[in-house]
């Protein structure tokens, strides 16, 4: 039996945070839930995370400067990062190959999940 991942899905909509943790519970994962950049902090410290769905318009701290924060830690930097974004702004200058725009389906959530799981993309360099 293959070991369950925990994915730490961080997004301030409770409607669409409750999508992504159906949808991701059903495809065999542990979820952990953020609605905001602080509470994603916390929970990176205190639980074994294996990736991170990131919402990038988050209220106080934007999901960008928790992507940055991930990065910038050993004990994190290696912690693939799935973007999901309703905007609409070129993320070329960020170095992150997972990327979904808003509005996505429950299966291409999954989809983007277990390819980065697989891949091993990280997030941005510092």
């Amino acid at each position: 039996m293959e070991e369950r991942r925990t994915v730490l899905v961080v997004e301030d909509d409770q409607a669409v945070r409750r999508m992504y943790r159906t949808a991701l519970s059903f495809a065999g994962f542990d979820v952990i839930e953020a609605d905001d950049a602080i509470s994603a902090l916390r929970s990176l410290d205190q639980y074994a995370i294996d990736i991170v769905v990131l919402d990038l318009v988050l209220p106080t701290l934007s999901g960008l400067a928790v992507q940055q924060e991930i990065a910038a830690h050993a004990h994190t930097a290696s912690i693939p990062v799935v973007i999901v974004t309703g905007s609409d702004m070129s993320l070329d200058h960020v170095d992150v190959p997972c990327v979904l725009r808003k509005p996505i389906l429950p299966d291409q959530l999954v989809s983007a999940v277990r390819t980065c799981l697989a891949s091993g993309a990280r997030g941005v360099a510092s």
